[in-house]
């Protein structure tokens, strides 16, 4: 079992800082997620990246990102979360510096690399760490209000200041930013931070299993932002993700056979964190499809600028920073999770539903704003119910791949979601453009029905939330599975 050493860190003051540290790394991951989209076209016209090229400097950062998730969550069971998050710091903050000081394309794309790697690192163990940290549901709900918050918020923050910083000095500010912040986490995290001893990399360094699923993620994750590129073959992506899920399927059996698996097939077993991975997968699918889509339509029909973009975008996660953190914990403690999800995802699918019905010559204050709140109160409703759901089944030895697993479901559910929508959208412009629509109209018609399957993502999640998430009204209720860790799935 995974012993804490530092029996300070409990001290409110010291739990407050270390909760700052956790989240101020979350941050920096999820603005590095966005910040450098406004920065873009300034990155290909200075290094010469070829409109191919540029997709990669998301793309390498997303797949390290995705790929390494599980990985890096065993391995804070292992050796230790807090040190598997200071490794993750300084990785990310040294990479940020290469990628500041890139010359060509190859080193900005390894740059990027880095950064997923090191992101994977630290966020896979954050919410372990936040559950740790915070074990009195009350306060443990109030820390989730807080990261789903920084979630939400990074997205919106990072487009903001990536048009600021970009314009003001260049596009080599979105990565130097992380810089002073890094360092300055760096400096605090040893002295706040648990220090963890975890359960030895004897107890389950499997070196194949690691092998196996990172592989199998990273192309998986590749197959589905490939899909929106029409540079790649369909029939490669394809193959691709056959490739994934075969080796992924190798993965699994191997776990249900092995006497340390590097992901225990018994954390499955609880029902309802199961059910609330799922349902992660599908939320975040709708969640990156509204910001996705929402920046398309008002950027490319309303014509709105980069920064204009950002700042319309702040009432959204405004208002799940106040739901989230003042209204979700009373709803689920009064009418349990199943009800607050089911509020939460018709909110999303009601607002997906209005977002379609957006028109050409819109005006923002009346048919963007008042969607962008119901929106902001639907995820600020879902995501902390969620996050506390998905970790409420795992055992104190397992709270590092859970945390690991759950930050997979959002990734891959991101990508499903942008993927899939991108190439919904795409496929509707191209044949209303063939059939003599204006290039206006016909983007809008795409972007509707990309948000009429976004909100499809939202009923599917709702549906999951009330067949599997019924029973005790409070997460905290169900008793975690809890087996030797060395014994077998």
């Amino acid at each position: 079992m995974t012993e804490i050493l530092n029996a300070e860190t409990p001290r409110p003051a010291r739990r407050g800082i270390a909760l700052a540290v956790l989240l101020v790394m979350q941050l920096m991951v999820i603005l590095d997620g966005s910040i450098v989209t406004v920065a873009l076209p300034t990155i290909q016209s200075d290094l010469g990246f070829t409109t191919s090229q540029l997709a990669w400097v998301v793309n390498a950062y997303l797949i390290a990102f995705a790929g390494l998730l599980l990985l890096s969550g065993r391995l804070g069971d292992l050796v230790g979360s807090a040190k598997v998050f200071q490794a993750g710091l300084a990785l990310f903050t040294a990479a940020s510096v290469l990628a500041a000081l890139a010359p060509s394309p190859e080193v900005l794309i390894a740059g990027r690399f880095l950064q997923g790697v090191g992101a994977a690192l630290s966020s896979a163990v954050i919410l372990g760490m936040i559950v740790r940290l915070y074990p009195e549901p009350g306060e443990q709900a109030k820390a989730m209000g807080l990261y789903s918050f920084i979630g939400a918020g990074g997205s919106a923050i990072g487009l903001v200041s990536g048009g600021v910083i970009t314009q003001a000095i260049g596009w080599e500010g979105v990565f130097w930013v992380n810089v002073p912040i890094g360092l300055a986490a760096i400096v605090v995290a040893p002295k706040v931070l648990a220090r963890e001893r975890g359960l030895g990399l004897k107890q389950g360094a499997d070196v194949l299993s690691a092998a196996l699923v990172t592989v199998g993620l990273s192309l998986g994750v590749y197959a589905i932002v490939a899909i929106a590129e029409p540079e790649v073959p369909g029939s490669r992506s394809a193959l691709l993700g056959a490739v994934a899920a075969a080796l992924i399927a190798v993965f699994l059996v191997r776990q249900a056979k092995a006497k340390t698996p590097l992901l225990p097939l018994r954390i499955f077993r609880n029902r309802r964190a199961s059910a609330a991975n799922a349902v992660v997968v599908v939320g975040f699918a709708t969640g990156f499809g509204f910001q996705f889509m929402l920046a398309l339509y008002l950027q490319r029909v309303l014509g709105l600028g980069a920064l204009e973009t950002g700042l319309a975008f702040l009432p959204a996660p405004l208002m799940i920073g106040v739901v989230s953190l003042f209204v979700a914990a009373r709803m689920v403690a009064r009418f349990g999770t199943r009800a607050v999800l089911a509020i939460g995802f018709t909110a999303l699918a009601l607002g997906m539903a209005l977002l379609s019905r957006a028109p050409i010559e819109g005006d923002y204050f009346i048919d963007v704003l008042p969607i962008s709140f119901l929106m902001g109160a639907g995820f600020g409703l879902a995501l902390p119910t969620l996050v506390m759901t998905a970790m409420s089944g795992a055992a104190p030895d397992d709270q590092g791949v859970a945390s690991g697993l759950n930050n997979t479901a959002q990734q891959a559910g991101g990508a499903i979601g942008l993927a899939v929508l991108a190439t919904v959208a795409a496929s509707m412009t191209a044949g209303r453009l063939e059939a003599g629509t204006g290039q206006v109209e016909a983007l809008r018609d795409g972007y509707s029905l990309a948000f009429q399957v976004a909100g499809g993502f939202a009923l599917l999640a709702l549906v999951i939330a009330l067949v599997f998430l019924g029973g005790p009204k409070r997460t905290e209720k169900e008793e975690p599975t809890r087996e030797p860790a060395t014994a077998s799935a």
